[in-house]
């Protein structure tokens, strides 16, 4: 709460509300501290919603010898699947055995190792296949192998940490840019004033805190040269995705190796579509503007042409996105040339004191987010020694509170007979059991109100804008929902007209 000159007093500023800050936001409220949690865009914006969707463990780290990488991924593949059984489920992954590349032996011997380097409970484990003249592929392969890993909706991943943030007494604030750091006290007991400037109103907010978080991602750098402080080696590394219509009946998802050593997934996404990705470029100017650019396009098309018998081209895209992800890059990747695929993805921090504490967060992925959360609230220790102890490992994520969505839906569906089967199941993969708030007094079509599109009523537009911060149609088309895929510009600009209201 702000005090009587109108700054908020906290323990904890986030600078980031992607899925790292997200996730130590959530963490540090949940230990008992003041929370104020800031982006200066959407809640998961930029790269926390430009990803592969999966959470995995990184087969191909095995090849760079990054084992505590995989382990601790593999470990959180766990964790994450039982924490948030809506948005995370089991998918198989079918590797076609490319004999003028990786020899089987060596992937016998890293699904092996991927199988035992952390405990599975609830995923089968590797195992070799043959593939039929009827399947999807080209009949040059007939063999390969078959391993499980997890999709995830990675947006609604980082909007779930940030209401679990919420639900324990953080201030979360979207579109409030942080423009400037400045050390009230120095030192160890020092505290940080920073100015939010409220992107849509220009407003500027201030916030008095003990420590700042810095997980601005891409915009990491940015941050430290506000408060002075010094700057690691950033590598910005740009990884884009493109969408086609349906490749494969099949539930499957494949891995495609090429001849660069690169990898491709083929995934399938929203029921008639195939996600396939990702390129890796290194990237310079503003992440905010990373594209996809047409030699991007052309590279995931010919990989995928070099096995499937159907054939893409630019023309079938349907839809694109890019995201940055900032690598810590150590002088001996930069003496060996290391080109952007082998810079490692495990994260590290800064926790810098001199003039007040700020901990910085480099690196990193979304399979890891928790477990870097726990680590940077170990780091802050000192800082905050009566804090509450670990406490995420057992949690569940909002609306996450059930077994499994088959038997989810069959209740909800019971509680709810009026309404269309499809349209519960699109909730439950959402919301989870947090679907009985979005449906409270519904008793029928008629009460979800006007349909702008496939899929989206006002009931649920009304709902995201008032409990998950959505204040643009992208905010509900992409990162609440996915259904922008499925509407018309037409659609688009009346869902803007009706959240424009009360503005």
């Amino acid at each position: 709460m702000p005090d009587q000159s109108g700054v908020i007093q906290t323990d904890l500023l986030v600078v980031g509300a992607g899925v790292n800050g997200a996730g130590i936001a959530a963490d540090a409220a949940g230990r008992g501290l003041s929370v104020v949690l800031c982006d200066q865009a959407d809640i998961g914006g930029a790269t926390s919603s430009s990803s592969t969707k999966l959470i995995h463990g990184g087969l191909r780290y095995l090849e760079t010898w990054q084992f505590k990488l995989v382990h601790e991924s593999l470990e959180e593949r766990e964790v994450l699947l039982r924490a948030a059984p809506h948005i995370i489920w089991p998918m198989r992954f079918r590797l076609p055995h490319h004999k003028q590349l990786r020899p089987a032996w060596m992937i016998r011997i890293g699904l092996f190792l991927y199988d035992h380097l952390a405990r599975r409970v609830t995923l089968p484990g590797s195992r070799s296949i043959s593939f039929s003249g009827d399947g999807p592929l080209r009949s040059d392969y007939r063999r390969g192998f078959e391993y499980s890993d997890c999709w995830v909706d990675d947006s609604r991943l980082v909007i779930l940490n940030a209401l679990q943030a919420a639900s324990n007494g953080a201030q979360v604030l979207p579109r409030h840019r942080c423009v400037n750091l400045t050390a009230q006290q120095k030192g160890k007991q020092g505290r940080w004033l920073a100015e939010l400037l409220n992107e849509r109103s220009g407003e500027v907010t201030k916030v008095s805190a003990r420590c700042v978080v810095n997980a601005a991602g891409p915009w990491v750098t940015r941050v430290l040269t506000q408060s002075g402080t010094d700057n690691r080696a950033v590598r910005l590394v740009k990884g884009s995705h493109i969408v086609v219509p349906r490749m494969h009946p099949g539930e499957e998802a494949f891995l495609l190796q090429n001849a660069d050593g690169r990898v491709v997934f083929v995934i399938p996404y929203e029921d008639d579509y195939t996600l396939i990705g990702t390129t890796e470029e290194d990237y310079a100017g503003d992440p905010a503007d990373a594209k996809i650019s047409s030699q991007e396009i052309e590279y995931l098309c010919d990989v995928v042409n070099q096995y499937f018998k159907r054939n893409i081209s630019p023309a079938d895209v349907v839809h694109t996105y890019a995201g940055v992800r900032p690598l810590v890059e150590e002088e001996s990747d930069k003496a060996a040339g290391k080109s952007a695929s082998k810079v490692s993805r495990d994260y590290s921090f800064q926790l810098d004191r001199r003039e007040a504490p700020l901990l910085t967060v480099y690196g990193g992925k979304i399979t890891t987010y928790r477990h870097l959360a726990e680590s940077a609230l170990r780091q802050l220790r000192e800082i905050f020694p009566d804090m509450g102890e670990p406490w995420t490992r057992t949690a569940n994520l909002p609306g996450g509170d059930f077994t499994d969505q088959a038997s989810l839906l069959s209740v909800l569906q019971q509680e709810h007979p009026a309404l269309p089967a499809q349209q519960i199941a699109a909730w439950v993969k959402r919301y989870g059991t947090s679907t009985r708030k979005l449906l409270d007094g519904v008793n029928g079509v008629a009460d979800l109100g006007r349909q702008f599109g496939p899929g989206l009523y006002a009931r649920e537009v009304d709902y995201l804008i008032a409990k998950e911060w959505a204040m643009t149609a992208d905010d509900i088309l992409w990162r609440r929902t996915k259904l922008g895929i499925r509407f018309t510009q037409e659609q688009v600009l009346d869902l803007e007209g009706y959240m424009a209201r009360d503005t």
